[in-house]
């Protein structure tokens, strides 16, 4: 992370976000960076403050071309302060406008501290959300060949991870809380409620949504997780896009395993069973970023980043007329596929091809359809 820039007389920036961060990496001793990429012996509390640079595109992030940025041109983060209580961390959340409504968001993959830093200031400014912000990162250590490191990673902090959002969650100042998890952190995310769930018998009462980005989680594994966080659960909403390739590479890592980021829900068994689970999915495919990877485009998209900022975290529906995207978007709301965009509902488009190892003669699966009525049922492991 790029150090506080000393203050620019008569500075124009188009904002700033204040954020709570939440943390299980490891401090990294320096000014620059706050924290590394390597596991933490306790979590720890941070308040942060960045500006956002005028005149930039919305879903963009400007990073600073030299040290220290300049906040005219750059995301910069112009106020630290490391908090060592959680008491400090409710009083900072009690000053904020949007207090009542809290914000959790979970980075993927392959991120810096500061990227996730960046990342959900892009989200809440170009959003315009009503929500107060609350960032959980762990460790990441931002390499491509990380992907084991990161994956374990996230099963050491979902404690972690449980712990901060019973404490955001028991605070009284606390209306709703919404959870936005991406890619890798989608696991993180559904293993600490799933947690919640096996303790409590149920998702905590003020957790009111939980939204996937692009989720890197196998789609059996999800089916057990949903189903053994207990009932009543949050509304989930998750985002999908089938010409994915990050998604396609962690495909390939995990034995050519669907990921539930890209399936296509509008094709059955998915949308049959996206029914029965009462999700809604939003299908991004034919949407268009400059990510080149089609990885983060619930960020980078401006309608996608409104809809979650003006819609979801409110907890609205998206079955009305008022909600029109472009670039062809689809929804499917009670296994109902919805035109939300530009194109028709059936021209959703199919699962994209990955290029593979084909699958040895002497493998049998079973059908999705059979696994996932199976794995949408409690199972005990001793009856």
């Amino acid at each position: 992370m790029a150090p506080v820039p000393a203050p620019i007389g008569g500075t124009k920036v188009a904002g700033k976000v204040d954020m709570l961060v939440a943390t299980t990496r490891q401090p990294s001793g320096s000014t620059a960076t706050l924290f590394d990429g390597e596991r933490g012996s306790k979590p720890h509390l941070t308040e942060i403050t960045v500006s956002i640079p005028n005149g930039r595109e919305q879903g963009s992030v400007q990073w600073p071309k030299k040290l220290p940025p300049d906040p005219r041109t750059d995301f910069a983060v112009t106020n630290v302060r490391q908090m060592e209580t959680v008491a400090e961390g409710r009083a900072w959340f009690r000053q904020q406008a949007n207090g009542s409504h809290a914000l959790v968001f979970i980075h993927g993959f392959n991120n810096t501290y500061g990227d996730a830093v960046f990342r959900l200031a892009q989200i809440v400014h170009d959003s315009n959300m009503q929500a107060t912000p609350i960032l959980f990162t762990w460790p990441s250590r931002a390499e491509i060949t990380g992907y084991l490191y990161d994956k374990e990673s996230t099963n050491y902090s979902r404690s972690g991870l449980e712990q901060a959002l019973r404490t955001l969650a028991g605070d009284p100042s606390v209306k709703d809380i919404t959870v936005l998890a991406h890619s890798m952190g989608s696991w993180l995310a559904m293993e600490a409620l799933r947690q919640m769930g096996i303790r409590d018998g149920r998702v905590d009462p003020k957790i009111k949504n939980v939204i996937l980005a692009s989720p890197d989680i196998d789609i059996q594994v999800f089916a057990k997780q949903y189903v053994e966080m207990g009932e009543p659960r949050p509304r989930f909403t998750i985002f999908m896009s089938s010409d994915d390739k990050a998604l396609a590479a962690s495909s390939f890592i995990t034995g050519r395993v669907s990921r539930l980021g890209a399936i296509n829900p509008a094709e059955e068994p998915y949308r049959s069973r996206l029914e029965k689970a009462g999700i809604t999915a939003i299908d991004l495919t034919k949407v268009e970023t400059k990510d080149g990877l089609n990885h983060g485009k619930f960020a980078e998209s401006p309608e996608i980043v409104q809809l979650i900022g003006q819609r979801l975290i409110m907890g609205q529906t998206l079955t009305d007329s008022n909600v029109t995207l472009g670039q062809g978007i689809t929804a499917v709301v009670g296994g109902t596929v919805t035109n939300i965009g530009a194109v028709a509902a059936g021209a959703v488009a199919a699962p994209a091809t990955i290029v593979e190892r084909p699958l040895s003669a002497k493998t049998k699966r079973p059908p999705a359809e059979t696994t996932l009525d199976e794995d949408l049922k409690p199972q005990q492991l001793v009856r």
